[in-house]
Formats: C-alpha cells, structure tokens, sequence
C-alpha cells in the first residue's frame, strides 16, 4: 500500500473542485473566491477574446434545488439590465454536470473594502445614491434583493457602483409588466418575471444587522420593498459610521417604536453623525415596514436633498437648525457679508474721529 501525503490529498481535492470547461468557450484561469450557492473563477472567453467570471455550483453541495436556485439568480440578473447590476452573458450545464453563469468580470474591491478610500461624506453619500438606483431600477421590476450589505457592493476601477450577489432575490407577484416611462419622453416593455424556486415561510435569508425585522423572523409573506430600504438603511449607517448597525436600533433587548429614539440612539453611537442623516437611518431602518420610507426612491430623494443643503423629509427642523443648515450651506457668501459690513462700519468709524 502506498501512503498519499497530505499535500498530494490537497492537490487532488482542489482538482477536483475546478469545473470542467471542456466543450465549452471558456478557458480557467484562476480561483476569485465563493459567492452564495457556489464559487467564482476568472476565465477567458476564447470566443470573444475577454475575461468573464463564472459563478459554479460546488460539488459537495449538488442538488435539484440548489441548481434551480443559481440558474434562477442568472435568469433574474439577465432581467436587470442596469449599469449598477452586472450582466450576465451565459449559462448552463459543464461537463460534469455542474450548472453554472457567466458574467462581467469586475476589478474592483468590496465597499467595506473601499471605505478608507472614501474619506469625503459627499463622496460615501454619492456611491450611496448610485447603489439606491441601481435597487430601485430591480424593484421596477418587481424584484426584491434581499441582501444588501457592503460585502454586497462593488466599486469598480473606473467609478463603477454595482449591486451584486442576488441569490437570494425574490420575485414579487406584482412585477411590472406594463409599460415603463424611461424619462426620456419614449416608452419601453419589461418582460414579465416568471420565475420558481420561492423561499417558504419560516425561511430567514439575509445577513444579520442589515436585514429587516420581518425578514428576520422569517415572515417572507410580508416582505415587500420596504425590506430592502431597511438594509439600504443599514448600509447608509455603515458609510457613516464604519460597523454595521446590529443592536442600534433596539435597547434592552426591546425594539424601538419611535424614529426619534433611533435616532438619537444613532447619534449617540457616532456623534459625527448628522441629525438629519441620523433621522434618514431612523425612518428608513424603523421597526415596521409601515413607519418606513416606501420607496427606494424617497429614500434616496431625502439623501439628495441633505447633499444639495435643502431640508428632508425625516427631520423636522427647528429654527436654530434651520439658521445652522442655511449657514453651512452659504458659509462663503455669509462671511463676505459681515467682512465686507464689519470694513464699512470701521471706515465709518475711524471716518468721523
């Protein structure tokens, strides 16, 4: 008998886990790393002479359902055609049997990872808006991502925000299959979503601290967009804060009714925190989906009025605040005014001596 080391046992392992690409246009190159249900790899397209990056079903974790549920994430990504969702270009069945897709291959980090390089709250607050268009464009369409997180977001080389990861999407009964203004003045079709593979009641998906309550307890009948404006809450008090909000928004174990005690619970946590971006978390991450924004859309319309200097929606103003919020937004003016005041009423002055 002979022995097989265990570096030879790992060499083996890990051929066996590479997918194989015969009878196929794609080349392997490399491993990137794991994404839901499976593991991504760098390969050349051969045909069209581009590198792409293949999303393929582990071997360990095969089954009927599984399978369903990666060809049901590429059918919903090829649905969203948006420059913050990346594109898929094929998919099917490998050789051994494997299913897998084909997609745009990103270079780019993560934007937990990026976070540093964004030091400029108008910069952080801007990728923010980019990140709500690209989920709101999914829920014109009726889909639900379901978890959004900074792992979740890409920032490519060249400027790009895409929303990535929709394998545990869901599609609502209400997807648009009407007619959609595209604000140019001209009118475009959107195919109906028709897709199976539903997660059950009871079934929690998402990732902790970025996820609604109710999606949370598994209530997935109740979930609606709200949910995803919840995480997009979530992700907005980490651009602020740099850890996710888990346990912010309850204290003592018992989750708060009042967007007021969130948000000062959130200003508390940070006093860097802006009120009004503080009270924007606050009603976007409230308890009940009711006490939320509704849209993605309002969501992002208040975000785009804190940049622009203009009051929102979420935080009424007092007096003083409203002086305050005039001043930060015309400091320059301001100061030009009372200088140029303070020099005439000294020339004044000195002029009657």
């Amino acid at each position: 008998m002979r022995w097989v080391s265990n570096e030879a046992l790992e060499r083996l392992r890990a051929g066996a886990a590479q997918p194989d690409l015969s009878g196929t246009r794609y080349r392997l190159v490399e491993k990137l790393g794991r994404g839901g249900m499976g593991v991504v790899w760098l390969a050349d397209d051969v045909q069209l002479d581009r590198r792409v990056a293949l999303k393929v079903l582990d071997p360990p974790e095969e089954s009927v359902e599984l399978e369903a549920r990666l060809l049901r994430e590429a059918r919903i990504l090829a649905q969203l055609e948006h420059p913050g969702i990346v594109p898929v270009h094929d998919a099917g069945t490998l050789a051994d049997g494997r299913v897998f897709y084909a997609m745009k291959y990103v270079q780019g980090r993560r934007l937990d990872q990026h976070l540093p390089d964004l030091p400029s709250l108008p910069d952080r607050l801007r990728v923010f808006q980019r990140i709500c268009d690209a989920v709101a464009f999914a829920h014109s369409l009726g889909v639900l991502h379901r978890d959004l997180k900074p792992q979740n977001v890409m920032l490519g080389a060249f400027g790009e925000v895409l929303v990535m990861d929709w394998g545990v999407a869901k599609v609502l009964r209400t997807a648009r299959t009407d007619e959609a203004n595209t604000g140019d003045g001209t009118e475009r079709s959107y195919a109906d979503v028709t897709l199976t593979g539903q997660t059950g009641h009871g079934t929690v998906l998402g990732t902790p601290g970025f996820i609604a309550p109710e999606q949370a307890r598994g209530d997935m009948d109740l979930i609606d967009q709200r949910a995803d404006v919840y995480s997009l809450g979530a992700v907005l008090f980490f651009l602020m804060t740099r850890r996710a909000p888990s346990g912010e928004a309850s204290e003592d174990g018992k989750p708060r009714r009042s967007a007021s005690g969130i948000r000062k619970r959130f200003v508390t946590v940070s006093p860097e925190f802006p009120r009004p971006l503080a009270a924007i978390c606050a009603q976007a991450m409230a308890p009940l989906p009711a006490q939320r924004y509704s849209t993605v859309g309002e969501l992002a319309a208040d975000v785009s009025r804190y940049i622009d200097g203009r009051p929102v929606s979420a935080y009424p103003e007092s007096l003083m605040a409203r002086v305050d919020r005039l001043y930060q937004k015309h400091r320059t003016a301001v100061l030009l005014v009372l200088t140029y005041l303070l020099v005439r009423a000294l020339l004044i002055f000195f002029g009657r001596r």
